[in-house]
This record gives C-alpha cells, sequence and structure tokens, in this order.
C-alpha cells in the first residue's frame, strides 16, 4: 500500500514540511486508485482471465468510480506468446510491476490464479562474481556442461562488482531443448554448492522457483498487509491424478520438454499450495471443478457456473477490501491533507532531482549574497533563465536545501516546481495552495472561502500575505517558483497579473524559465530591473565529466577505458546537463564487451538518436503512437488510461497482432507487457505527476517533446492522436460497443469489445469524471471534430453543469477561450459570454455593493462591498483586473482621480487606501480614527482635492483632511460627539468646507486651513433633521435634505426653504453643470431648474415610481434621468418631453440603491446583491418604440419578418385588423363575416388562416388583393378550435371538437394550393381538442381539454397516447427536426416529449401571476434535441406599450396558451439581467413592473441561470439568430435587447 495510507502526520513533521524542510521523505502517492496485479501461468487461465476482463473488471472499476478511486488491471501475461512470457526480462518486469501496484493501490494489489501449473523456473538474468565461481566450480567436471554454461553467460566489468549476464535470445542462435538443459544444469550446481553451505538459501531459491512463486511470494506470502491486499483463486479439478496421464490433462499441468509430466514442478506446486494453507489461509478462495476433457470451457454449464461465480468472488472481495482500506484512510484522514501531498510531492522531487548535483556552487554563493543584501529592503523578484535541460530545475531545488546556510539564519522555504501537479498547473490553484502554506507556516488566518472562489482574490490575499509576512519580523520566507513557462495561465497571457513588482523585506520571491520564451517576454516587460534576471550557464568541461562519472557510480557502474574515450570524443567540453544525461542514458546500457558506437554531438540529435533506438527495440508504429499519445494529451495520461487508448488504435493492434492471434474472440485488448517494456526503456524521460486523483505520465524533458512532435506528429498524425483520445474520452467504444478492425492473421473484419473505460460525466451523484471534463474538449479541438465539440461539451448544458459544479466558473471560461478562438460560432460566443457575465456575480458572492465609482479614463468600474473588497472591473474585457484586498470592514466611498488612475477608499474598519488603478498595488493606507461608537457611520464621504492635493475625509463626528503627496494630517474639524454631522460639502469656489449637523448646526471652515469662520443655526428649518445633502459648486451653495419634507439652500452666510415635499427627503442629486437638482421623496421624485436665486420647479407633474425611489443619476446631456426604486426598478425619463417614461429597466433583484454614471453608461447595484448591470444610454435613446395599440383577445399573428401584426378588430371580432408596426396605425381590415376564434400565419407562402366560429378557414393572400379561400367545414357545423401550420408550412391541420382535418399546402402561381382534406380523423373522447400541432409526415399531436396528449399517425391510423397533463393543454409546439414536442397547460406543467420514443423527456413547473397568459416556443433549425425554447409573455408579443395603455384581458390564472412563434421577431427588446438567478424576467411596460410578484422556474434537475450581451446589432429579427443554434440539451429563456449593453441568457438543464 502506498503512503495514502499512511497515518495522520506527526505535529514535527507537518511543521517541517510547511517550512520547506525535505528531510527524509518516501515516495508520496497522490493517486487514487485500485491497481491489481493478475498473476497467472499464460497457458493455464485463459478462460479465467478473460471472464475476469468481461464480467468481473467493469463491476469493480464502476464501484471504485463511485468512490472516487480509478481502476486498472495488470496482466502482463494477456495478449502475448509463451516465449514473451517466459522471457527472463519479463519475470523482471513482472516483480517490478507488483511493486508498483502494491505502493499505489488502495486496498488489493494481488491477485493470483492458481491451477495444476507451476510454471517454468527462468534462469537468472545475472549471476554475481562469487556465485559464478562457486558454480563453475561445481561443474568442473562436466565440460559440456560447462561450456554450454558459459556460451550462454558473458562476464560484464562494468557492473559493480563484475557480474555474469545472460544473453538475449536475439543474440544467439535458436536456443532449442538447450535452455531446459541450460536450466537443468544450473539448478543441480545449485545444489551442490547449497548442500556444501556455499551459498545461502535465497540464492538456491532463485534456481528453483516459478515466476508465479516469485510473484505470489511478494505479492502475499512476504507482504507486510497479508489478506487485506492479496487474494489467491484456486482451481482444483477433481479428479486429475486418475487422468493425469491422458493428453488432454497433460495440457493443464507441466510437462519436461520431451511432452511428459514434470513431476518436480508438480511437487514444487504442492509445496506452494501447503506454504499458502499455512502462511495465509483468508486469502486462498478455492474452486472445486469437474474433470472434462475439453479443460475448461465456457459452453460447459459446469464450467460457466464456476467461471460466473469466480468473477462474482473476485468482485465481492475486491470491492470489500477497497471499502475497508477507504474505512481507514477516513479515520486517518488528515485534515488539510490536500495540502500537505502536495509539499510532500515537491519536496520529494526536489530530492530527487539533487540525488546527483555537479557545479554551480559559485553561482549559489552569489544568489546567496544577493538574497542576504534584499533581505531588509524592498526589492525586485530574481527570475532565472537559460536554454531547456541546462539544469535550473536542480539549481532550484539545491537552492531550496541551501536557504537557510546561505542567508544564515532559519527560513520558511516554500518550493513549487510548477506543472508538476494539478495544484502548479495554473495560477488559481498555485496560489491557492501557497497562501494555505504560508498561512500555516506563520500561524495567521487561513484564507476565507469567498477569497479562494475568486482568481483575483486569490492574488491579492496572496499579495497582502507577502506585507504580513514581512511585518511579522519572524523567519525570512524564500518563495521558489520552478518552470514559470509551464504555467497555463502564464504561457498564454501577456501579463502575470499575480507577480508582485516587489517583494518586501525579509521575503524573496525566485522564479526559473526558459530562454527565448514567451514567458520570459512578459516577465520582461513586467519586472524592469535588468538586475533581477540571472542566468545559468551550462557546467564546465571537466564538470561535465564529473557529473557522468556520479551518474554512473549511482548505477553502481563503471565504463571501459576504450568507452570512456568514446563518450568523450563524442562530448568536447560538454556542459549541458540534459545532453549529458542522455549520454548517460546510453553509456549505462554499455556492457564490458560492447563496443559503443560514436554519440551524438548535440541534445537534438542525442534525443533523435534515443527515439531510433527505441524504435529498433519496440517498433516505430508503437513507439511513436506511445510517444504520440502522450505530448498530445492536456496534462498527462494514467498508465489506465493509456493501455486503454492503445487497445482503440487500430494501426496498432494489427502491428501488434502482425505474428500471432489475440487469445479472445469476443473482446481484443493491447498486451500491457508491451507498454511495461518500453515504458522501462524510457527511464527518467517520463515523468510521474498528480493530476485529477490520477497519477498522470508526461514528458519530462522539453527537448524530447519537441522532437516527438517533429518525428511523429507531423502533417495529419496529429489529428489521428487526438482523434483516438477524443473517441476515449467521449466513451464512443465503451460500455460493449464493439469497433471493427481487420488484423494481419485472420483476413476480415472483426467486430470486438475493446473493452475500455466509459466516460460518463458522473461518476456518482457527488463524483465528476474529471478527466473527461480536462481532456475531452481539448481532442476534440484538435481533431478538428468541431461540430462534436459543440454539440457535446460547449453547447451541452449537462457538460456545463458539471464541469461548473465540480469545478469553477474559471475553468468552464478556460474552455471557452481555448476553444472559441478556432470555431466560427455566434452560438459558442454568446454562451461564453453569459458565462463571462456570471464572473462578476461570482468574484463579489456574498457581498453587498456599497459603493462604485468610473474611471472612464482607463475604462474601469471600481466597485466597494460590504466585507471590504474593492474590485476593479474591465468594461470592454468584461471581467475583474484587479481585486484590491487590506479594507477588513465594508467599504463606504469610493473616488477615482488622476485620469482614472488612481482610487481611493473609505471604509468601516477606519482606514483610506490609495490604489493603483493600474497595477493594482496599494499605494497608501491612512488611519483615521473615528468615531468609537460602531453603530455610526464611519468614512461615509469622501473628497478629492486634486489641486491642492489634499482628501477630505468625513467620519462620525470629525473632518479630517490629508495631505496627498505625504500622507499626513493636514488639519482635523472636531464637531460635537451629542451633534454629529448629518451632510458635509467642500465649496472649492469659495475654499469653504460646509457642514450641517443632525441638530441643524450650521458650521464653516477655510477648507485650506481649517479655521472656523462661522457656526450658526439653520434659520429656515426648525424641528428636522438632515437626511441628504448636495454640492451645488457654481453658486457655492450645499442643497439640503430633511426629515419632514423640506429641501433647503444654505451657503456661507444665509439659507432658505426652497421646497417643502409632502415626505422626507431621501436623495438628491445635482447635474454635472449644475443646472439640475432632483429631489426624491417617497415614491416620487421632483425636478428642479436652477435660477438666479437657486432652483425653481422644472415639470408641473413629479415623477413617480411604485415603490420608494433610493437613488438617481442624470443622463449625459442633462435630457434623461434614470431613477431606481426599492422595487429593484430602473425607470428612465425624458426631460426633454416633460418627463416622459421612456423605459423601465429591471435591477439586479433587488432595492435598487445605487446609481452612478460614467460618460454614456451607468451602472446599477444594490446593498443587498453582489450583482450589478450596465446600461448603455446611447441604445436606450436610440429605441424605437412602436406605438402600442389595442388586442383584448390575445389572438394575434405576425407576417412580413414583423412589419405588420393581424389580430381581431376591437369591438367587431367579425374584423382581423392589419396594424402596420412601421406607421404605427391600422392599416386595413379584412371582413371574416363571422367570429375569428383562432390564426396562423405562412410566412413562406405569405398566407394568413382564420379560423371562425362558423367552422369555416379563410385564407387571405397577404401580398394581394386576390380571391379569398374558403375551407369549409365538416358536415357537423361546429366552431374552429385551433389551427396548426407544420415547420416547412406544407401541412395544415385544422381541429375541431373532436374532429382534425389535415391539408396540403403546395406552391402554386400566383399563390399556393391547398389541397384536401388528406387525412381526416376523430379522436373518439368525450372532451374537446384544446390544442393541436401537425408534422410534415402526417403525424398530428394534440391535447384535450382534460389534460390528454396524444400523437396520431394519420399514414397508419395509430394513435400513441402520451403522459397527460393534470389539467386543460394550453399550448403545443414542434421542433424544427420535428423530433421534439413542448406542451404546456393550465396548471402550469410543461413538457418536453420525444416524438420518436413517444416518452417525456423533462418537465418544468412554471408558476406565474395572473396576468401571465401565452407562452411561445422557439426552436433550433435542425433535427437535433431543443436546441432553444424560449417563453415570451403574450403583452411582450404585441407591444410594450400596450402592456400599460390598454386593460389587461381576463385569462385564468396560471394559464400557458400558445402563439406565433414568429411573433418574437419583431419584439420590443425586454430588460436585461446579469447575475446568477432561478427566476424568469419580468414583463415589459411601466404596470407590469410594477407587479412585485417574481416568477419561478422549477425543473427536476438543477438550473443554472447565467446571463451574456447578445451579439452586436441584435434588434428585431436578431433574435433568429439564437434560433439557428443546433444545441442538443440546451433549454434556453432569452430574449433580445437592442436598447441596453448587455443583454441575457438564462440556461436551464
Amino acid at each position: 500500500m502506498g503512503s495514502m495510507s499512511m497515518g495522520p502526520l506527526s505535529p514535527g513533521l507537518r511543521q517541517r514540511l510547511l517550512q520547506g524542510q525535505a528531510g527524509s521523505l518516501p515516495e508520496p502517492s497522490a493517486s487514487r486508485a485500485v491497481v491489481i496485479f493478475i498473476s497467472s501461468n499464460i497457458s493455464d487461465m485463459d478462460a479465467e482471465r478473460e471472464a475476469l476482463e468481461c464480467m468481473a473488471y467493469p463491476e469493480v472499476q464502476s464501484f471504485c468510480r463511485k468512490h472516487g478511486l480509478t481502476f486498472e488491471v495488470v496482466d502482463l501475461r494477456w495478449g502475448i506468446r509463451d516465449t514473451q512470457a517466459t522471457d527472463h526480462l519479463t519475470t523482471e518486469l513482472c516483480l517490478e510491476e507488483l511493486d508498483r501496484c502494491q505502493k499505489t493501490s488502495i486496498g488489493p494489489a494481488f491477485v493470483a490464479l492458481l491451477g495444476d501449473q507451476y510454471g517454468p523456473c527462468p534462469v537468472p538474468a545475472r549471476i554475481e562474481e562469487k556465485e559464478w565461481d562457486v558454480l563453475r566450480a561445481q561443474l568442473t567436471s562436466r565440460p559440456e556442461d560447462l561450456e554450454l554454461v558459459a556460451r550462454y553467460f558473458r562476464r560484464d566489468d562494468n557492473t559493480i562488482p563484475p557480474t555474469y549476464i545472460l544473453q538475449p535470445p536475439g543474440s544467439m542462435e535458436a536456443r532449442g531443448p538447450e535452455e531446459a538443459t541450460l536450466t537443468s544444469i544450473l539448478r543441480a550446481g545449485a545444489q551442490e554448492a547449497w548442500r556444501q553451505g556455499l551459498i545461502s538459501q535465497e540464492q538456491w531459491t532463485c534456481y528453483h522457483r516459478s515466476v508465479i512463486e516469485w510473484e505470489i511470494e511478494q505479492g502475499l506470502l512476504s507482504s507486510a498487509r497479508g489478506d487485506q491486499g492479496a487474494t489467491i483463486f484456486l482451481r482444483d479439478v477433481q479428479d486429475l491424478s486418475k487422468h493425469i496421464l491422458d493428453d488432454c490433462s497433460l495440457k493443464m499441468v507441466d510437462r519436461l520438454a520431451d511432452g511428459c509430466l514434470d513431476t518436480n514442478a508438480q511437487s514444487l506446486l504442492s509445496g506452494l499450495k501447503g506454504r499458502i494453507l499455512d502462511a495465509q489461509p483468508g486469502a486462498l478462495k478455492s474452486h472445486c471443478l469437474p474433470w472434462t476433457r475439453d479443460l475448461v470451457n465456457p459452453k460447459n454449464k459446469a464450467h460457466a457456473r464456476y467461471l460466473k461465480e469466480l468473477s462474482e468472488q473476485f468482485v465481492a472481495r475486491t470491492n470489500h477490501q477497497v471499502l475497508e482500506q477507504l474505512r481507514e484512510l477516513e479515520l486517518a484522514r488528515q485534515e488539510l491533507g490536500w495540502l500537505y501531498q502536495e509539499i510532500r510531492h515537491h519536496l520529494w522531487q526536489s530530492t530527487e532531482s539533487t540525488r546527483i548535483f555537479c557545479g554551480h556552487q559559485e553561482f549559489l554563493a552569489q544568489l546567496g549574497q544577493q538574497l542576504r543584501q534584499d533581505e531588509n529592503r524592498p526589492h525586485t523578484p530574481l527570475v532565472l533563465y537559460g536554454p531547456p535541460g541546462i539544469g535550473k530545475t536542480s539549481l532550484m531545488c539545491k537552492l531550496a536545501q541551501q536557504v537557510p546556510r546561505l542567508l544564515g539564519h532559519k527560513t520558511v522555504v516554500i518550493l513549487r516546481l510548477l506543472g508538476t501537479s494539478k495544484m502548479s498547473l495554473d495560477a488559481r490553484s498555485l496560489l491557492h495552495s501557497v497562501s494555505f502554506q504560508l498561512c500555516l507556516a506563520y500561524g495567521l488566518p487561513l484564507p476565507p472561502t469567498q477569497v479562494l472562489e475568486a482568481h483575483t482574490r486569490v492574488g491579492h490575499f496572496f499579495h497582502t500575505l507577502l506585507h504580513t509576512v514581512s511585518q511579522r519580523n519572524f523567519e525570512s520566507l524564500v518563495l521558489l517558483l520552478d518552470s514559470v513557462d509551464d504555467l497555463d495561465s502564464t504561457c498564454h497571457s501577456q501579463r502575470v497579473s499575480w507577480l508582485p513588482l516587489k517583494c518586501p523585506p525579509r521575503v524573496h520571491l525566485i522564479l526559473s524559465t526558459c530562454s527565448g520564451q514567451q514567458v520570459l517576454h512578459t516577465l520582461q516587460q513586467t519586472l524592469k530591473d535588468p538586475c533581477a534576471y540571472w542566468e545559468v550557464k551550462a557546467l564546465s568541461g571537466s564538470q561535465g565529466q564529473e557529473f557522468i562519472q556520479l551518474l554512473l557510480a549511482a548505477e553502481r557502474r563503471t565504463l571501459s577505458p576504450g568507452q570512456r574515450d568514446v563518450l568523450w570524443a563524442s562530448l568536447p567540453e560538454c556542459g549541458h546537463p540534459g545532453r549529458l544525461r542522455l549520454a548517460f542514458e546510453e553509456a549505462r546500457k554499455w556492457a564490458s564487451f560492447t563496443v559503443p558506437v560514436p554519440l551524438a554531438t548535440t541534445a537534438e540529435e542525442a534525443t533523435h538518436q534515443l527515439c531510433i533506438r527505441l524504435e529498433e527495440t519496440h517498433g516505430q508504429l508503437l513507439v511513436a503512437h506511445v510517444l504520440g499519445y502522450i505530448v498530445c494529451s492536456r496534462y498527462g495520461l494514467s498508465e489506465a488510461e493509456l493501455k486503454d487508448v492503445l487497445s482503440l488504435d487500430d494501426e496498432v493492434l494489427q502491428a501488434v497482432y502482425r505474428d500471432w492471434t489475440p487469445p479472445s474472440k469476443e473482446l481484443l485488448r493491447f498486451p500491457p507487457l508491451l507498454w511495461v517494456r518500453l515504458r522501462r526503456d524510457l527511464g527518467h524521460c517520463l515523468t510521474r505527476k498528480p493530476v485529477d486523483g490520477c497519477m498522470l505520465l508526461a514528458i519530462a524533458q522539453r527537448q524530447l517533446s519537441q522532437v516527438i512532435q517533429v518525428r511523429y506528429l507531423s502533417g495529419p498524425e496529429r489529428a489521428k492522436r487526438h482523434g483516438v483520445l477524443a473517441d476515449f474520452f467521449s466513451g464512443a467504444w465503451s460500455q460493449g460497443t464493439k469497433k471493427r478492425v481487420t488484423l494481419p492473421l485472420v483476413g476480415k473484419p472483426l467486430n470486438l469489445d475493446r473493452k475500455v473505460a466509459p466516460q460518463p460525466l458522473w461518476f456518482s451523484g457527488t463524483v465528476a469524471n474529471r478527466r473527461k471534463l480536462t481532456e475531452l474538449p481539448f481532442h476534440l479541438l484538435h481533431a478538428g471534430r468541431m461540430e462534436e465539440l459543440k454539440q457535446e461539451v460547449l453547447g451541452n448544458m449537462n457538460w456545463i453543469c458539471c464541469r461548473g459544479i465540480s469545478g469553477s466558473i474559471e475553468e468552464l471560461l478556460d474552455d471557452f477561450d481555448m476553444c472559441a478562438p478556432h470555431m466560427d460560432s455566434p452560438e459558442v460566443g454568446l454562451v461564453r459570454e453569459a458565462l463571462q457575465l456570471c464572473r462578476p456575480a461570482v468574484e463579489l458572492r456574498g457581498m453587498g455593493i456599497s459603493a462604485v465609482a468610473w474611471s472612464l479614463e482607463e475604462k474601469l468600474l471600481v466597485v466597494g462591498t460590504q466585507d471590504g473588497a474593492v474590485v476593479v472591473w474591465g468594461v470592454e474585457e468584461q471581467q475583474v483586473v484587479h481585486a484590491l484586498m487590506g479594507h477588513t470592514a465594508e467599504v463606504r466611498c469610493v473616488r477615482v482621480f488622476a485620469e482614472g488612475t488612481l482610487a481611493i477608499s473609505a471604509s468601516k474598519d477606519h482606514t483610506l487606501r490609495l490604489w493603483s488603478l493600474l497595477s493594482g498595488q496599494e499605494k497608501v493606507t491612512i488611519l483615521d480614527r473615528g468615531s468609537s461608537d460602531s453603530t455610526e457611520p464611519q468614512s461615509w464621504d469622501l473628497h478629492v482635492d486634486e489641486i491642492n492635493r489634499l482628501i477630505y475625509s468625513t467620519s462620525g463626528t470629525k473632518i479630517s483632511v490629508w495631505n496627498l503627496e505625504t500622507s499626513k494630517l493636514a488639519f482635523c474639524m472636531a464637531g460635537d460627539a451629542s451633534d454629529p454631522w448629518a451632510c458635509v460639502a467642500v465649496l472649492a469656489a469659495r475654499s469653504l468646507l460646509l457642514a450641517v449637523s443632525k441638530g441643524g448646526t450650521v458650521s464653516v471652515w477655510s477648507s485650506a486651513t481649517g479655521k472656523l469662520q462661522e457656526k450658526r443655526q439653520l434659520a429656515c428649518i426648525t424641528g428636522e433633521t438632515p437626511t441628504c445633502a448636495v454640492s451645488v459648486q457654481t453658486q457655492a451653495k450645499l442643497v439640503a435634505g430633511f426629515s419632514s419634507g423640506s429641501v433647503a439652500v444654505v451657503s456661507g452666510g444665509e439659507d432658505r426653504l426652497l421646497e417643502k415635499l409632502p415626505e422626507a427627503v431621501g436623495l438628491l442629486v445635482v447635474s454635472e453643470d449644475d443646472s439640475l437638482l432632483a429631489a426624491g421623496f417617497g415614491r416620487s421624485v421632483r425636478i428642479f431648474l436652477a435660477d438666479s436665486q437657486g432652483f425653481h420647479q422644472f415639470m408641473a407633474t413629479d415623477l413617480e415610481h411604485e415603490d420608494v425611489v433610493e437613488t438617481a443619476v442624470w443622463g449625459p446631456e442633462n435630457n434623461l434621468i434614470i431613477t431606481g426604486s426599492r422595487d429593484a426598478l430602473i425607470q428612465v425619463w425624458s426631460l426633454s418631453d416633460q418627463g416622459t417614461l421612456l423605459h423601465v429597466l429591471e435591477g439586479v433583484g433587488a432595492p435598487a440603491s445605487l446609481l452612478v454614471r460614467g460618460g454614456t453608461l451607468v451602472v446599477s447595484a444594490s446593498w443587498k446583491s453582489s450583482s450589478f448591470k450596465i446600461w448603455d444610454l446611447t441604445s436606450i435613446q436610440k429605441l424605437w418604440s412602436p406605438a402600442p395599440f389595442l388586442d383584448r383577445t390575445g389572438l394575434t399573428a405576425v407576417s412580413h419578418h414583423g412589419s405588420y401584426v393581424y389580430f381581431p378588430k376591437v369591438g367587431d371580432k367579425n374584423k382581423v385588423t392589419i396594424w402596420d408596426v412601421a406607421e404605427g396605425k391600422e392599416q386595413d381590415s379584412l371582413d371574416t363575416s363571422n367570429e375569428v376564434r383562432c390564426l396562423e400565419v405562412a410566412e413562406q407562402a405569405k398566407l394568413l388562416f382564420t379560423g371562425l366560429v362558423s367552422g369555416i378557414v379563410l385564407v387571405f393572400p397577404l401580398n394581394s388583393r386576390q380571391d379569398v379561400l374558403c375551407i369549409p367545414p365538416p358536415e357537423a357545423r361546429k366552431a374552429v378550435n385551433c389551427m396548426s401550420l407544420s415547420k416547412r408550412e406544407d401541412r395544415l391541420a385544422i381541429a375541431y371538437d373532436n374532429i382534425v382535418l389535415v391539408l396540403d399546402i403546395s406552391p402554386g402561381d400566383p399563390c399556393p394550393t391547398i389541397e384536401g382534406p388528406t387525412y381526416t380523423f376523430y379522436t373518439q373522447l368525450p372532451e374537446t381538442i384544446a390544442g393541436v400541432a401537425v408534422l410534415a409526415d402526417y403525424r398530428v399531436l394534440y391535447g384535450m381539454t382534460a389534460g390528454g396528449l396524444f400523437l396520431y399517425d394519420c399514414a397508419r391510423s395509430k394513435v400513441f397516447p402520451l403522459e397527460a397533463h393534470g389539467s386543460r393543454v394550453s399550448c403545443l409546439d414542434i421542433s424544427h427536426g420535428e423530433q421534439l414536442a413542448v406542451s404546456g397547460a393550465e396548471d402550469a406543467l410543461l413538457c418536453l416529449w420525444d416524438l420518436q420514443a413517444c416518452r417525456g423527456i423533462l418537465e418544468m413547473s412554471y408558476e406565474a401571476p395572473s396576468w401571465l397568459s401565452s407562452l411561445s416556443m422557439l426552436w433550433s433549425t435542425e433535427s437535433s434535441p431543443p436546441a432553444m425554447v424560449s417563453w415570451l409573455p403574450q403583452a411582450m408579443a404585441i407591444s410594450s406599450e400596450s402592456a400599460f395603455s390598454a386593460p389587461q384581458p381576463e385569462l385564468p390564472r396560471k394559464t400557458l396558451s400558445r402563439i406565433s412563434r414568429r411573433q418574437c421577431g419583431w419584439l420590443r427588446p425586454g430588460r436585461e439581467k446579469s447575475r446568477l438567478r432561478q427566476r424568469p424576467p419580468r414583463l415589459q411596460g411601466q404596470q407590469l413592473q410594477r407587479e412585485r410578484n417574481r416568477n419561478q422556474i422549477k425543473a427536476h434537475r438543477s438550473a443554472l441561470y447565467c446571463e451574456s450581451p447578445l451579439r452586436q446589432g441584435m434588434q428585431g429579427l436578431a433574435l433568429t439568430q439564437l434560433l439557428e443554434a443546433n444545441w442538443p440539451s440546451l433549454l434556453v429563456l432569452c430574449r433580445p435587447q437592442a436598447n441596453h449593453l448587455t443583454n441575457h441568457l438564462s440556461l436551464f438543464c
């Protein structure tokens, strides 16, 4: 069992880890894997292994994945020939793999299938010199035997001590029976030597033990965990001894070379079984099998039952062992175990990297001197750079070990080898782990949750930590980040936002990166100091030779003088560690009798030489594909994944099975042994890194990765590799789906199961498939499978939900950012923007917004929050640029100045903080001690005097004036604690500071000196308390509002009453030129115009809200005023049109307490919401507003792309009004002679269908005045209930009470012809038809008044009942592909139906107030599942103004009824949302906006609600862009939004 099973770390070890002290650490295992080694004889257990593969492994895999574990089986005897299985190298590999399983597996690690074969005893691959001499002495009397042994073994003097090496099969002629003879000779010699006491029992065992006994010994008998991690399945064939000499039985037992029974092997097998039974009886699971002549045959019932029982027992035993181990791990679980695991990983990697270290001592000394010089002063971070392979990582690791000695005192060292673990792949995760380690190492509070959820906030928390650590004056901190170019967010970015420009004293930050890379250029643009860059140079020639000698010594090897000469000749004065390492890897394989060839002289040539050697050993195709898959993976591949991928690669399988056939006729897998051999030869070229709970393999050397891309991934090969990887991670060939392949020896196509792991999005309700989420979009993109990427990933709601829930919105956006630039898809961009607009809600989650300010010059928005954060939002980027951390309490005020480059914030924590908006750095902190009363507002007003470089802050009963340059207090004006200031104004024109207290005291000071000039009581107001105020700079006056409705103008020498309002004054705002003043009181706002006396009322009427007005802001040209109220609504008024209400906008779902304008943009926010919205006033002013019209019926139809609307004439339902939208008036009317019951428009055919109460359907051509076509009713003259056109407008269905007519519409000249009815059918039900929809293939969907829903196939005269609604079916619609349908009912239930399977897919409950009366359903134009479905209230479909200029129809509560989908084409745009929530949009129109009810969408699954700006110019028919989206599983509430900066897209799964 690996290190994951270790108990809790001791406090001392935890502290050493936190301080970066490596010490002696075992190799950590961050893998959550169950890895089981399968031991068996190759020719004895084929049926059992195949049964486990088919029946047991999938069950265990599913079980493990549900517990967040990966599952891997290591069966090195699968799919290989007998000769490969008995090769001496295979024996070594098996024991090495078994050791890997035991170290990494959670729970079981070893399973043996033991039958009646003991198996061959392999010849030892190496015999040390002393042992060889002993054996040789025993054979001197037998010269022939001695000569045979000498022929098979050669002395290698390059090993220490010298060793005799068994020669590989290819180096000699065919061995034939000689090999068996060799085994007998060595066993006899060893027996005699052991008898004489010349060799030990352990040495004797090497000649008398089979491979399976070696494996059982290591896996069970010598294992510390015993039967807790191992199982032996014993197959006992009854009566085998009676038939032991039968030909069929000899296949089940050991035989000699002549075919006779090997009695010695049988004896050894009996001894092995006895040892197992004595030592570990609990691990032995016996299965008795009756003897038959056909061995183990699945077609035999008894044998099939045995195989089934074996598989079930394997599953039960394995699952039990896994659960037991998980319980142990849970009991021993370490708090913050992930952090200690991460630290151990990097410290262990550091120890491994410096195990052999040579040179660079002078460089380290110079670095130490630099660190000592920087110890007590602010300084720039250091950057080590050099070419790949120059030794930067080893140098950084060595520096981490020597830092305490170099600095001369105790130090906390934090080391991260970036890119080698999940927590070091990107800046977000890196800062997360580093911040935690810093806090624990220095005893600081851990980062709060809201900090961890936002990348920018983590970054600024990290910066704050560095300063906190510096001020603590404890141990120095040295933070080493190796290979910054392997950090995802850095290598693709033009800036390194998380990197501090200066390190405070006692804090050192050292980075390393490759020269010649973009990352180094980016760092140079960020850190300007040239002294910060230290080049790492190559070793000297002598140091290079010393380095290789150290490597050889560590491997206990040497070289002959001739070989050494060849090596040095190939490396003249070479000091490049990477090149030296490659040369060593070649030289270490030289035996003393090897004649070496000259090595490559450059690192690139040496890398190519390595690839050539691998190709010669393992085959070019296998090497190319294996290395190609590893390089093409996003972060690497686990061994289980790689074996599955190779099992899907037909080219590899055809090459592998070129000379032999696979062992199974039902399944086909890649032989694992071939991969293990290749992996062993790759050696140090591979590295392992823990990612997503898996241990992934990746290429360790950048140079090798580049060579692999050149050799194996040029042209179409890269796309092929990505294609197979995409197939694997998509699960295309899993769960029994067979893949066709033609193998060379078979000659015909075979359809075989590859038995690869299934790839669901969720393994269980809480365990997501993180590997699929990470890898699949990457491979689909690079395989060029854009449509699949769009359908299955970026446009799949299940995917989006899974990615967001299991990860973060940042990971979602990373996927979109990666893919979107390569896809020409407006829909993908739309969803990306929707997710991006969720960012502010995530960044500010849980925090009400308390202050807002614009930086127009830099196009930034500065937002202060109630938890003390100051967030800088980039308007163009639509994302957080900086998160300014420092305040510990609510930010009460923010002011931006210095041409938008600086901001100052005031907080309840008694501090003022000056920020650079360009760098995101805090420049100054001012401690402003205000009132000691915690309930009294602190620092609630700020004024910046840029000319005199002063800051005025009001805090309780004190006004402080600070020097902006020195941060010193210039002067202070103290008030009366019993009568604090209520409002303060700096009147710059007169250099005055004017304040009014709660008791009505007016105080006037000089704003330059703070000298009191006047103090008096208000003369015009008595008995009222000031509630708000605003300064009028041009008049040098203060306008104050009071609690009883008075508005007073206060100046230095006088005050006068301006107005007496009916209620308390809640707000006062003045325009930029001081020409207009707005006073808010209760639900009203009164506008005043400036004059020579002050102000006078501008309009005769006040502006009215339906709730208390909270805030207001003026438009850029004083022609608009925007007001916000407590009911979350924002109203836009035209002052040039005497206060006409232009728009009613929806805020953020909470009281609109903040409105701040910057240019033509207005931001709205609330103290009770973490969301804000930005509105574009230019779009609002340019909005086309159609004239309202009356329609009391709810029956409307639209034609000519929204130019004309048809509805029953008010007062005369026997006529249809034609309304010209552009002109805003009635153009004409159509006489129908009877009351109109329903309307349909064929947009393409330009026909209007009117269903009448008489049962007649009149068809009016829309583009001409040709004769009207009359469709007569059936014999029973009943009213037309409803009609429907097919999506292609080639079928018309007319429904009466219980009769449906289906007619054909075909093109004609001058107008289309209508033929039929082609089909007529009766419902045979007592209730009547309430809704109908027709498909092009003559299928009709109809709903009944009692809730029944049916699909009728006219061609087959067959009806298919669907699940009934609980009330009247009120609307039906069919998708464009006619595969899906939506039905709605009066009980507000929406159902989504699969028309092919005639079953329900999804239900949604829509709780609506009484005014919601209609539903429109929008679909994609393709035949996929529903791309987009939009619910639009009927009032919007007519006109927004009609909602408040005409009475609303009397309709039942909670009713969903259908309107034409074409009506949505010209809808006036509605309002926009930009936050995460779960409710549908509000209706337009003033009265509807005033409704306080909130609709709730309830889905059977979780709902993700996000927003997005729609694309530029999405006015009128631009909604059709959404209709073209072809995304299955995406259900969208959408509404076009031309009049605002942002629009919304609501996604539901």
